[in-house]
């Protein structure tokens, strides 16, 4: 009897797949699905071929989707076999963000569209629209730029009023006191554009010799020695009553490579 009631459930399981599945058809720039004529798709090169765009037509040559490479975000280093792209509804006003093959672009995204279900009539329907997104869009970071201020760095460092970092006549960050927390004194570097590269605390003043150091492009977090001979007794409270030491982990940070 169960035997008989799995082969009855495995079977409904298959006829729903087959009711539900869709044959999609892409050629000359005609998609269609299921042997019937769904939407028309013009292909724009850019980025010298590498990269497409795509702009997707009803039958009755209204433009619904514009769908083009989204650089903002960020992608898994150790899988380059994708791109994510906007699509832009624009008789439904949404938009979302899809993976499309990276080394088939075209094909990955007329699958895609020829699988969504969006389109009724002609018309892009909202629900579907809305739902598509929800289902097979992804929710990607925001890629952050790293990049450092072009200048010459065998320049000496130097610490202006307004909380700048400068080097060879550059203002190449800026550090900012959070205040004190477990003793510790915890300052905040950035780069010009106010992109956060390092968190520190550190105790002991102008005469630290260590700080817990944590560096947003790599999500590090160490400790890091940052000796100096002199006992600094008094520093230019009009930069920051401990210029010598921000000074110095300025200089760490130049040198590898944050700042």
């Amino acid at each position: 009897m169960r035997k008989n009631f799995y082969s009855l459930l495995l079977t409904v399981c298959l006829m729903s797949s087959m009711a539900f599945a869709q044959d999609v058809d892409y050629k000359n720039g005609l998609l269609k699905v299921d042997g019937k004529e769904y939407a028309k798709i013009e292909v724009k090169k850019q980025n010298f071929g590498l990269t497409k765009s795509f702009e997707v037509y009803n039958m009755a040559g209204e433009k619904i989707i514009i769908a083009v490479v989204a650089t903002e975000f960020e992608q898994d280093k150790r899988d380059n076999s994708y791109l994510f792209y906007r699509l832009t509804f624009l008789t439904s006003n949404q938009v979302g963000i899809f993976k499309i093959g990276a080394l088939s672009q075209e094909k990955s995204f007329t699958k895609l569209i020829g699988k969504s279900g969006i389109l009724i009539n002609d018309k892009t329907d909202d629900g579907k629209v809305k739902e598509f997104i929800a289902r097979d869009g992804a929710s990607p970071r925001i890629a952050v730029d790293y990049t450092t201020v072009s200048r010459n760095k065998g320049w000496p460092l130097s610490l202006k009023v307004g909380n700048n970092i400068e080097q060879d006549g550059k203002i190449i960050g800026n550090f900012i006191y959070k205040g004190e927390y477990n003793k510790m004194d915890n300052y905040e570097f950035t780069l010009p554009n106010g992109v956060v590269i390092a968190r520190v605390s550190f105790a002991g003043g102008n005469n630290a010799q260590n700080m817990e150091l944590f560096t947003a492009k790599d999500n590090t977090k160490r400790v890091v020695p940052i000796p100096q001979k002199d006992n600094i007794i008094a520093a230019d409270v009009s930069i920051d009553k401990y210029q010598f030491t921000i000074k110095r982990i300025s200089k760490w940070l130049v040198d590898n490579s944050y700042l």
